[in-house]
């Protein structure tokens, strides 16, 4: 009786899906508490049913509607099947909810911004290499040089003459035949550029307010914990394994919405408040000395850097390790003093985990992009008017070996921050225990390294995809150190705001820095006369001038003239524009 019951509750079920229109369909089925090879039963029923109530009048409908609407349920097939092949090959989306299970969504933070640093950078390698890469490598002329090895580090010798660098690429029209189109190496490298640098420039503003509608303006669609347990259980989870993980998942955030509401407010005296105005003024004192003699030592390391391969360069093995000289120092500063900078964050003594990580985040940040502002000044200003032969080129170097030490000693940090604590406070009787997961020191080591391949993209057009190679090994390592060393925090607090910090860190003072350093090697320094797409040229934008003149000569492109003349060089065109856009 119950079998019957279900049959016809089923039928009628049907039926009435079939009556409703095809977006109402979709949405009603969507919304059913079932698997999905349940909903999908439920679907092709519907569609037969549908099918046999347009058989009657099948003979009225004219040769080309039948083959449409089969044409059109073949379609809507295959994009559900590809909308669930993209669901299964989502990257690390397994990875992440077990992260965000066991530790929270402190650290959960840390690793999604990771991910969506490693999409972005595939997102940059496949515009360079498919617009700028690419026509290369019919121009492109045999390398006469040896592979030894070490270049992957060096990043010098063999790969000095390939499409890895600046100085490689030509200046000529590329045709692949004789009276075929032509490809204007000039206009591709520095349009590509130009617009990757724009779309970088919208994503990272969506994204930014994106995340500031969900995380300030609407920050939570179920608030309370009993809207929590009782209307965001998702009934399609049938699996066991999955079902203990949004369990723990579900626990986790209701800790922290708990911790939130009950936080206690901890009233000092006045002795014990002015200790801590006074340890807290020594630690940024401390912390900001140490940061303007890291830039200074990086300042007179960069001088004498240059001497050497300016007056004297060779291929030998002396030369190859003196290459190492300045990007060790640099990113080995880069890796110790965030870990004094950790300990004096202990040292403080915040009252919540999120002061404490901000404090880090903020200091950290001042070190790293004062070192970066010192290497660009020295790129800049001194590489860029020595006498080397292709300055261009030799930035792109600064900058590889600058991306794989910084790589490296990334996974070192991972060892003696992560690793060798776990081993001592786990091994010695009354020990601190496994050590918390680094998240403001970390984060900072993304925003450096991402900060590094937007500048070297205009020297090194392939620095992206080297970048996505160890942004993925990254993501490895530092999920299996955490899941071995550390443990989840031990005050559980909500995070929501964090991406939202984290992108704007990422936008100011990094992109917009990236950009000024862009600008004024576009528009403000003379290319190497014998290497490069814009060899021979005053400034690298003159390729824009001198495309626009001859553009003038035929009818049907002085438009593209006008508008140049009329907007892009009018000030008062991007001062209306600013406005508008203020």
């Amino acid at each position: 009786m119950w079998i019957s019951h279900g049959f016809y509750a089923e039928e009628k079920l049907v039926g009435d899906l079939a009556s409703m229109s095809t977006s109402e369909r979709i949405k009603a089925i969507q919304k059913m508490p079932e698997t999905m090879r349940k909903k999908r039963e439920i679907r092709n029923k519907v569609l037969r049913e549908i099918a046999k109530k347009s058989r009657p009048g099948r003979t009225r409908l004219s040769c080309c509607t039948q083959p449409l609407q089969g044409a059109r349920v073949s379609c809507r097939r295959l994009g559900n099947s590809f909308s669930e092949c993209f669901h299964q090959l989502r990257i690390f989306h397994k990875a992440l909810k077990i992260i965000g299970a066991e530790f929270g969504t402190s650290v959960l933070s840390y690793f999604i911004f990771l991910k969506w640093l490693l999409t972005f950078n595939i997102f940059s390698f496949l515009i360079n290499f498919s617009f700028i890469t690419i026509p290369q490598f019919i121009a492109a002329e045999p390398n006469n040089l040896s592979f030894t090895g070490l270049e992957l580090i060096t990043g010098a010798g063999y790969f000095q003459q390939t499409v890895l660098y600046y100085g490689f690429y030509t200046n000529a029209t590329i045709s692949a035949t004789k009276n075929g189109p032509s490809y204007n190496m000039q206009l591709a490298y520095f349009f590509t550029v130009g617009i990757y640098f724009l779309i970088c420039f919208l994503i990272l503003l969506f994204s930014m307010a994106k995340s500031f509608c969900s995380n300030f303006i609407n920050p939570q669609t179920y608030s309370g914990n009993a809207s929590k347990l009782l209307c965001t259980w998702d009934f399609n989870i049938t699996h066991e394994r999955a079902v203990k993980l949004k369990q723990k998942n579900l626990s986790t955030q209701i800790k922290e919405d708990l911790m939130e509401v009950n936080r206690e407010v901890v009233t000092f005296s006045v002795q014990e408040r002015v200790a801590r105005i006074v340890i807290h003024l020594a630690s940024w004192a401390a912390s900001l000395g140490t940061a303007v003699a890291a830039c200074t030592g990086v300042y007179f390391l960069c001088i004498n850097n240059l001497e050497l391969f300016v007056n004297g360069h060779t291929n030998d093995l002396e030369s190859q390790a003196a290459m190492l000289v300045l990007p060790v120092v640099a990113s080995l500063l880069n890796t110790l003093i965030p870990f004094f900078y950790s300990w004096l964050g202990h040292l403080e003594r915040f009252q919540t985990p999120g002061h404490h990580i901000y404090v880090t985040i903020i200091r950290n940040i001042v070190l790293k992009m004062s070192v970066v502002g010192i290497l660009c000044y020295y790129w800049l200003s001194v590489v860029a008017a020595s006498e080397s032969q292709c300055w261009e080129t030799l930035i792109g170097q600064d900058i590889y070996r600058l991306v794989v030490m910084d790589f490296i000693f990334c996974l070192l940090g991972s060892f003696f921050g992560e690793f060798l604590p776990r081993v001592v406070g786990t091994g010695v009787s009354g020990g601190p225990g496994r050590p918390e997961f680094d998240i403001g020191r970390n984060v900072l080591d993304l925003i450096y390294a991402q900060t590094l391949t937007w500048i070297g993209s205009l020297f090194s057009p392939l620095l992206p995809a080297i970048q996505t190679i160890a942004f993925s090994l990254v993501f490895c390592v530092k999920k299996v150190s955490l899941r071995m060393n550390c443990q989840p925090p031990r005050k559980v607090w909500r995070t929501a705001q964090m991406t939202t910090s984290f992108m704007f860190l990422l936008f100011f003072p990094s992109f917009l820095g990236v950009l000024s350093v862009i600008g004024v090697t576009v528009w403000r320094l003379k290319p190497s006369a014998e290497c490069g797409p814009f060899r021979g040229l005053s400034f690298m934008y003159a390729a824009v001038s001198e495309w626009i003149k001859t553009l003038e000569n035929f009818a049907d492109s002085r438009w593209v003239a006008w508008i140049y003349y009329n907007l892009i060089t009018s000030e008062l065109f991007f001062f209306i524009l600013s406005t508008i856009a203020l």
